[in-house]
Formats: structure tokens, sequence, C-alpha cells
């Protein structure tokens, strides 16, 4: 029996996770791959917290650097965060030759083709599981298990934060503003929750995923982001009456050596199991050539689910340190500049808040048709109070750079009572 040594950066809550799981249950991992991995060091900024694990206190330093340069470390877990830190001491470890685990999603959306390429000059190997949807193993899966398939789309609820809000703003009819608040005091949000709920992190995510489904790297600049702010409780209903339910959905429509990427409010069937993921929950609908339909459900988030993927990461990079194996490349054979994909037309539900005079709902009309956006459906409710009315489009398919120049207009139009809120229709079957 090897023991492989590991090394974690970062003592927070799935640090502490990750390490309480090493020291329960190596012998576990040993009797499942043969390899025992054997925490060595911790390294954080608080050494005094309490993090409910008893770690021996010899096994604790601030000094990450020195852990990663520690001979007795084969395996560098970083769980710092952040980019900056993180990216210096992941480039350290791959030059001394030792593969790295991480849960840093911003740190491989924005660094990924340079830490690639360090580990690939080393044969070192990077493992980023945890990076995406916490506990669901879906790198794996599209790394190992789909690699007969061409991913043609991709579907992921991918941020507990923003899913949580949306469910309880749904069954509570409560506005965005208070239920952000709630979900900050439960703990569920940061107290600058715009990373979450402007769509930052499903973007990080995203182009993670792409990367993957394309296999050549995918520019997380190239990811068209929305956040949730705009949806409401009069969009949330709307949604349901017609069968639907509204998520903040990161879609990849991966093509040849290129990859469209979008994160936004969607509208998603209500009778599919990604219109049924509720609270803090991931999921992911991944679309292969060869095999179909594959859905993937799980915690996003969390200590143990989380750590949950960096330990079945440090199993496998322990295994292949020990039988001598390579370690997957996941950028391998891709192109340093990558295609960008033409966005594909799309149906759209667009909620106009228009003055309540004759003419309004042709003038907005005649914007759709001059951009050749055909219309649906129409939906006008009677008796809202007060000198606007909220009417509803339903469109045919069309082209994201046609709806916005379609929505400029209509915000600059007369009689707009407020700015127009549109979003995808996402049937997740390809049909209309």
């Amino acid at each position: 029996m090897k023991d492989i040594g590991v090394g974690i950066l970062g003592f927070g809550t799935v640090g502490a996770g990750v390490a309480d799981l090493l020291l329960r249950g190596n012998g576990l991992l040993a009797s499942r791959t043969g390899v025992r991995p054997v925490l060595r060091a911790v390294a954080d900024i608080d050494l005094d917290r309490d993090r409910g694990v008893a770690v021996d206190r010899a096994l604790l330093t601030r000094d990450a650097a020195a852990v990663v340069d520690d001979p007795r470390v084969q395996v560098v877990v970083e769980l710092i965060g952040g980019t900056r830190i993180a990216r210096e001491l992941t480039l350290r470890a791959l030059a001394l030759g030792k593969p790295v685990v991480t849960a840093n999603k911003a740190l491989l959306a924005h660094h990924g083709p340079e830490i690639f390429a360090a580990a690939r000059a080393t044969g070192a190997g990077v493992y980023f599981e945890a990076s995406v949807a916490g506990g669901i193993p879906i790198i794996r899966a599209l790394r190992q298990g789909l690699v007969a398939n061409r991913v043609d789309r991709l579907y992921g609820i991918l941020n507990g934060t923003c899913n949580y809000i949306l469910t309880r703003m749904e069954e509570e009819n409560a506005p965005f503003d208070d239920v952000l608040r709630a979900a900050q005091a439960a703990g569920y949000a940061e107290a600058d929750p715009s990373l979450d709920v402007d769509g930052h992190d499903t973007a990080h995510k995203a182009a993670i995923l792409a990367t993957l489904a394309c296999g050549r790297p995918v520019p997380l600049e190239s990811v068209r982001v929305g956040g949730i702010r705009q949806v409401s409780n009069l969009d949330l209903e709307y949604a349901r009456e017609l069968g639907y339910r509204v998520k903040l959905l990161a879609v990849v429509h991966a093509g040849e050596g290129c990859a469209d990427v979008t994160v936004g409010p969607c509208l998603v069937p209500l009778d599919r199991l990604m219109g049924q993921v509720r609270d803090v929950f991931n999921a992911v609908l991944v679309k292969g050539d060869a095999v179909g339909d594959t859905f993937y459900h799980g915690r996003g988030a969390g200590r143990y689910p989380t750590a949950s993927a960096i330990v079945g990461d440090i199993a496998d990079a322990a295994l292949r340190l020990a039988s001598g194996a390579p370690h997957d490349d996941a950028y391998a054979g891709a192109p340093a500049a990558p295609r960008a994909a033409a966005a594909d037309p799309e149906r759209w539900y667009l909620r106009l808040t228009l003055t309540d005079r004759p003419g309004m709902l042709g003038r907005a009309a005649d914007i759709l048709g001059r951009h050749g956006i055909s219309i649906a459906s129409v939906v006008q409710r009677e008796g809202a109070a007060g000198p606007h009315v909220p009417v509803l489009f339903l469109t045919h398919r069309a082209v994201p750079s046609a709806m916005d120049a379609a929505l400029k207009d209509m915000a600059a139009m007369d009689g707009a009572g407020a700015a127009p809120v549109c979003f995808r229709i996402e049937d997740l079957n390809g049909k209309e």
C-alpha cells in the first residue's frame, strides 16, 4: 500500500471538509484504490478558528508556498479562491510536477489555457471536478463517460443561490429584494450577491463546461451573461400559466471547433426534469449524439458535497502517481484561438409595460416586425391598475442580435412605462 501526501491550501468551509474526509476515510479510499492519501499539511492565514475538524496542530501553517514546496506533499489542493495568489501557487506546484486539485472556477475560467499549458510542460495534472456543480460528477462525465459523444447542447442550473431565490419567489409570491435579504440571512447569499445574481459565477462554470463539451478553450469574454435581478413575480406567474418555470440557465451550443455560450433567465418546461430543480440544487442536461440525453442532479455547494468531489479527484491523482499513469489533459490538441459560433435563433418571452392608450400594442408589434421577429401570441390582461399595463409577447425563433436591437428601440419608445423584460424560451428538446 503506497501513501500519497496531500497538502491543502485554504482551510475554510470546503478545506475543512476535505481534511475531515481524508482523516476519516483514507482507509476506505485505500481499500478502493490501492493507495492511501495522507494529509501532510494545511495552510491558512487563520489557524485559530474552530472548523469542527480535529487536525493535528503540527500540520497547520500560514506559509502556503512551503506546503507546495514540501517534498512530502505530492498532491496540492488549491482552495484559496480568487485568481492572483491561487494562480501563483498553482503554477508553482505544476512547475514542480505536482498535480493540483482545485474547486476554483474563476481561476480556470480566466487562466485555464495558461494553467493547462503549465501542467502539460511538466506532465502534472489539473483536477477540477468541484469547480462546477459541487458534488455532481459532471466534469468526469464529460471527460470520461461521454468521451465517445459529440456534445450538441448542454444546459445547466449551476448557481444554487439564484435557484433558491427563484424558488422562494415563486412559492411565497415574494419580491426579489425580500427573498435576497432572506437568502443572505440564511447564509445562501453573500453580503455582496452580485457575482451570483448577475450571472457571473454561472458564466465561469459555463465556460469550463463549454471547453470540455467542444474540446477547445472557450474564452470567458465570449459568454453572453445576464442575471436574475429583472425577474419579477409577474414573470413567474406568466411563465407558470404558459407551462414553464423561470431558471437561471447556462446554455452551451457546441459545434466543430466552436461553442456559443449564454447565461441568463430562461423559461423551461414545468414537465421536464430541469424545470423541477428546486432550492439550492444544481442540474446539468447533456445532449450527446450517441447517448442522447443524460441528466445530472445534486447539491451544487456545501462543505461535504464539494469535498466529496475534491477527494474523488485526490484519489484519481494519487492512483495515477502510484501507478505511473499519465494525467489527463483537458485541453489536449486545442488550438490557441477557437472560433466563435454563430448564435442560433431562439424563441423569446417579452414583457412590455405600456401606456394604456390605443395604438401602443401595434407600435410594439411594428418594432418587432421591422427587426424580422415574428409574433407567436400576445397576452394582455384586463383590469390592470394604473396608467400602464403589462403586455406579453411570445415570439417565433429570432437571432439574439435582432432581439437586442428590438429591445433598444422599445426602451426608447414613447409610452413605455418601464424597461422591457426579455427571456429566452428553452424547450430542451430542440423543437418548437
